[in-house]
């Protein structure tokens, strides 16, 4: 949308009744909470009306004019700290439009509200809930109180028994029903308790146990769980089953088919206990299951799904990497929480990240972001941020329950180079919606490979000039293209790019850019007005397929009241079961 102009968000009522069912079955508060008044519209800010103004004059900005006029602009846009150099100079913005960006933060009391994060105040509002994974790494002996209650020592508590846990996985001294040590692991969870375990696995397989198996199942389609498992023996493996309150409909269902091949094999239930533990809160379920309370790990309610990879939740992880390297990545998680919370905007890594990508959602009205990891390792990383953003801002209501009237979280998108290079980037560079692109590149590679890390380096470097300044048609012509086929070889350019260069990918590095996102995300959050700690928009769908399963299953044939569509898509399905309609 044009700057100086505001979203229409079309859904501007709610439906009461149905809003006080999910609050009564969530344990929600039945009346509003207090929101303080600061967390009022962003466009009513004169930083954001500046902001207005200076966007229709930047609309005019090029890149390369930018750089001609300054020569020490690609220095003087960058950020640096904890072995990561953030340059942001090849974004279509100037100094000016970064003053005024940083004064939006200040009018949004960006940093009044982290100090409320790290005290513990239960910022998640529509839930009643502190929002405390900064207490997932607190060192040992720090103090973090939420309700007058030290958490760091029940985390640390926690961390202490998955250890030693991990510790008899890791020697093999943890042996299954027939007494042969496990080998095999098989995390199973969905959201958070899959994407990163799972990516964290990824990343840092170099600095895992490679006798060990480790297989992750999330999806409810059985064609994932038969995968992770045609090729293992039961005897061997152990299951570690995630979900806070072991109901969670993906995560149990997969979690009883492992059960069941677990006791084609072992037949006696007394064997589940050797082969599963769980990452719950559930007792009473886990026990139900047949599962040792003894080796269930636990974590609170003021950890969400998408920032529980380093609680209990990372179980998977340590037992890979061992925990030292597990306490390694806490501590990078660490370092990034203390530059976000200590360091002065205008030098403060997730600050600049964010409001960077303020500009370009809505100044710019750039509708996506594609995260482009120039590491093997982190093929998996632009999935963890599609859930760890848009999970967390991409929201269409307010704190105080009115409809926004700006856009809010982009779509979170994207591939390892170089092979996105070989897939979309054709679209990136000539297609009509420019996309903002975080390019992620170590500096030192783990295996150093003759001249692949010198090619790899030059791709991402190349990609972003190319990106940014693009190839004019009169530079096409004077390479003795033909005038016909000049336009096809012409790049607009212009095309925004941050550049990430890191010293080098370890458990710590990893943590510390986790973090990075993970504080960029609660800016933006803060900014926009919306909460980024809950997830309602998750709900209506699993309440929903909760209606739908018996009907699509029942024998006798159902009495249906959907819509004709989903009707008929039921219809269909069973007779292709060979089930009454």
């Amino acid at each position: 949308m044009p700057a100086g102009k505001t979203r229409t968000n079309p859904i501007a009522t709610t439906r009461k009744s149905a809003s006080a069912k999910v609050a009564k079955a969530s344990g929600v508060a039945s009346t509003a909470p207090k929101i303080p008044a600061w967390n009022g519209s962003p466009i009513k800010t004169k930083a954001w009306k500046a902001l207005d103004q200076h966007a229709k004059a930047a609309r005019k900005f090029e890149l390369r004019a930018l750089f001609a006029k300054d020569a020490r602009r690609g220095t003087k846009l960058t950020a640096e700290a904890l072995g990561i150099r953030l340059d942001y100079s090849k974004n279509v913005l100037d100094s000016a439009t970064m003053k005024l960006l940083f004064a939006l933060a200040k009018e949004r009391n960006v940093v009044a509200k982290r100090a409320a994060m790290f005290k513990g105040e239960k910022i998640n509002m529509m839930e009643e809930r502190a929002v405390l994974h900064v207490a997932l790494r607190a060192p040992r002996g720090s103090v973090i109180k939420v309700d007058g209650k030290d958490v760091v020592a029940d985390v640390h508590a926690v961390l202490d028994r998955m250890g030693a846990f991990a510790k008899q996985i890791r020697a093999r001294k943890w042996l299954g029903f027939t007494g042969k040590p496990i080998k095999n692991i098989v995390n199973i969870g969905i959201g958070g308790s899959d994407l990163g375990p799972v990516m964290a696995y990824e990343a840092l397989k170099s600095f895992s146990d490679r006798a060990l198996t480790m297989r992750f199942v999330s999806n409810v389609d059985g064609n994932d769980f038969y995968e992770a498992t045609q090729d293992l023996n039961p005897e061997e493996t152990l299951f570690v089953v995630s979900s806070k309150t072991f109901t969670t409909l993906e995560t149990m269902t997969n979690a009883k088919t492992a059960r069941d091949w677990s006791l084609a094999t072992l037949k006696d239930p007394k064997s589940v206990a050797r082969h599963f533990v769980a990452v719950s809160t559930n007792a009473e379920k886990v026990t139900e299951f047949g599962i040792d309370t003894a080796n269930m790990f636990g974590f609170w309610d003021w950890v969400g799904g998408r920032y529980s990879m380093d609680s209990a939740i990372g179980l998977s992880t340590m037992i890979a990497v061992g925990p030292q390297h597990f306490a390694e990545m806490l501590a990078g998680f660490h370092d990034m929480d203390e530059h976000f919370r200590t360091t002065p905007q205008e030098h403060n890594l997730p600050m600049i990240l964010a409001l960077v990508g303020i500009w370009n959602r809505n100044f710019r009205e750039h509708a996506t972001v594609a995260v482009l990891p120039y590491c093997h390792y982190l093929h998996r990383f632009s999935a963890y941020l599609q859930q760890l953003e848009m999970e967390s801002n991409g929201k269409q209501t307010q704190l105080d329950g009115n409809p926004v009237a700006w856009d809010t979280c982009p779509a979170i998108w994207g591939e390892p180079g170089t092979n996105g290079q070989h897939a979309f980037y054709q679209m990136i560079h000539q297609g009509t919606s420019p996309v903002p692109c975080d390019f992620i590149l170590f500096e030192k590679p783990l295996h150093d490979l003759g001249a692949h890390q010198d090619m790899l380096t030059a791709n991402v470097l190349a990609q972003t000039e190319a990106l940014a300044f693009g190839k004019t048609r009169s530079e096409v012509l004077a390479e003795g293209v033909p005038s016909w086929l000049a336009p096809h070889k012409t790049f607009p350019g212009n095309r925004p790019t941050n550049l990430m260069l890191c010293a080098a990918l370890s458990p710590r590095a990893l943590g510390r850019l986790i973090a990075l996102y993970e504080h960029k995300v609660f800016v933006q959050g803060a900014i926009w007005n919306v909460n980024s700690f809950d997830q309602w928009g998750v709900e209506l769908g699993k309440v929903l397929a909760n209606r739908i399963i018996p009907e699509v299953s029942a024998t006798a044939a159902p009495k249906l009241a959907h819509d004709s569509s989903t009707n008929a898509a039921i219809g269909h399905y069973r007779k292709s079961r060979g089930r009454a309609n």
